[in-house]
């Protein structure tokens, strides 16, 4: 009897181990079919738990036998050529039943990659990194409970996962080093105890010219990127500030001599040597691609070519002002604002091209460069240039954003760029995407 009942025992552990060990191998989500989208109010209170198929966060896993870690996630090995994203949350992306909503996207739609925040305009980061700021002045966050399996889940379904990060607007780390946040001049008597400036949303920002802001933030997109999978950073608000109390704008870094452009320039600069190698991308004003000055805020889009795989402008419509190419709502004609926006993002980028071609050839010849050594050079500079993929506007701002509005976006990209169309992505702040707009062609 003891002898059966000691091979019942040794069985029960077997399966037991065997088990979990094939739940923790696999590290993805089993989702359950929702029928309709989620609403923002279910974010707090229907959150991914680590490995977790079915319980919610307050339930209790069983103790199971302690197995060897999983290795971090890889990068998608076969990424699409043409990116096709929607924006999604941290908080959203914590939630199970918006993950089967993008599930049903994916399974429906043109839709191939999702961009993700990293580390959002609230300042903290979606989940715990390893990153020693994070830790040292608790920026980290648990709205996502288990990164690595959600990134496997995404490029278990081939869809391509870019993680964006807010940089130099950082409430949260404003307030842990005051030392380097912009200050109000006005309400600050004693520069040791700064009062911090807020913009019109009342958020801080870190001064732009701060190295230690640029480390911060790179470390965040190293770590993504080398210890989570993620298969590429879009790096936002790279920029000065655009509203508030622009007169009391105060200073701890930047000395006001150098140009704010050639400050943003140089973050790019450095972005690019620190994260040779990976995938990055920019996220700029709409206005930069007519624009020619920096707008104030130290963007030209020019500035961005050399450094990033991508540039993003943000031509949303609704952003433009009354009048932009005559017409009085620029919101209610996507297709002509978004189109006009981007032809002329080429013409800049072609100019561009042939004002350091023209150079380079003048420099060949000062030195007695062969010109087909110099065309050769010429040639692989103009390729790696940064490529257009821009931000489109899914959501009501100036107008009630409809599907065929949605559609009209797109065309006007693919019209502007023609072959050298490379996809777009979509903003709703809501995460909820427009029906119709965005489905697989029959």
């Amino acid at each position: 009897m003891w002898k059966n009942f000691s091979i019942v025992l040794l069985v029960i552990v077997v399966f037991t181990t065997g088990a979990y060990f094939v739940v923790q191998s696999k590290a993805v989500f089993v989702l359950e079919k929702t029928d309709e989208p989620p609403e923002n109010t279910e974010i707090q209170n229907n959150v991914l738990s680590v490995n977790d198929n079915s319980q919610s966060r307050d339930e209790k896993m069983p103790e199971l036998p302690v197995v060897a870690p999983l290795l971090p996630p890889q990068k998608l090995s076969s990424p699409p050529e043409i990116i096709k994203a929607v924006y999604v949350t941290g908080y959203s992306a914590g939630v199970k039943s918006y993950i089967n909503y993008l599930a049903d996207i994916f399974k429906t739609t043109e839709i191939n990659a999702v961009v993700i925040d990293i580390k959002g305009s609230s300042g903290y980061i979606s989940y715990v990194s390893n990153v020693k700021d994070a830790k040292k002045y608790n920026t980290n966050s648990s709205v996502i409970l288990d990164i690595d399996s959600l990134i496997r889940f995404f490029h278990d379904k081939n869809i391509y996962v870019i993680g964006r990060i807010a940089v130099f607007e950082d409430p949260l780390y404003s307030k842990a080093r005051p030392d380097i946040a912009i200050y109000n001049k006005g309400k600050t008597a004693d520069l040791s105890k700064p009062v911090l400036w807020r913009d019109n949303s009342g958020l801080l920002w870190i001064d732009p010219a701060s190295t230690d802001a640029w480390d911060y933030n790179i470390s965040i997109a190293k770590d993504a990127l080398n210890n989570h999978g993620f298969d590429e950073i879009n790096f936002d608000y790279i920029r000065f500030p655009s509203d508030g109390d622009m007169e009391n704008l105060g200073f701890p870094v930047w000395d006001q001599k150098i140009p704010k452009r050639e400050i943003i320039k140089e973050f790019f600069r450095y972005a690019r040597v620190e994260l040779k190698g990976e995938k990055i991308s920019a996220d700029l004003f709409g206005q930069t691609t007519v624009n020619t000055d920096d707008m104030g805020i130290g963007q030209v889009i020019e500035d961005a070519l050399e450094y990033f795989d991508y540039i993003s402008p943000m031509v949303y419509p609704s952003h433009y002002i009354n009048g932009f190419i005559g017409f009085q709502n620029p919101a209610g004609h996507p297709y002509e604002v978004v189109k006009y926006s981007m032809e002329n993002a080429v013409i800049r980028k072609s100019a561009y091209l042939e004002a350091e071609k023209n150079i380079a050839l003048q420099n060949s010849e000062a030195s007695g460069t062969p010109a087909q050594t110099a065309q050769q050079a010429l040639n692989f500079y103009a390729v790696s240039l940064a490529k257009f993929r821009p931000w489109l506007q899914d959501f009501d701002m100036g107008a009630d954003y409809t599907a065929e509005m949605v559609k009209q976006e797109i065309t006007a990209v693919q019209d502007a760029l023609r072959e050298d169309f490379n996809g777009y992505m979509l903003w709703n702040p809501s995460n909820i995407y427009t029906k119709g707009a965005i489905e697989l062609a029959k």
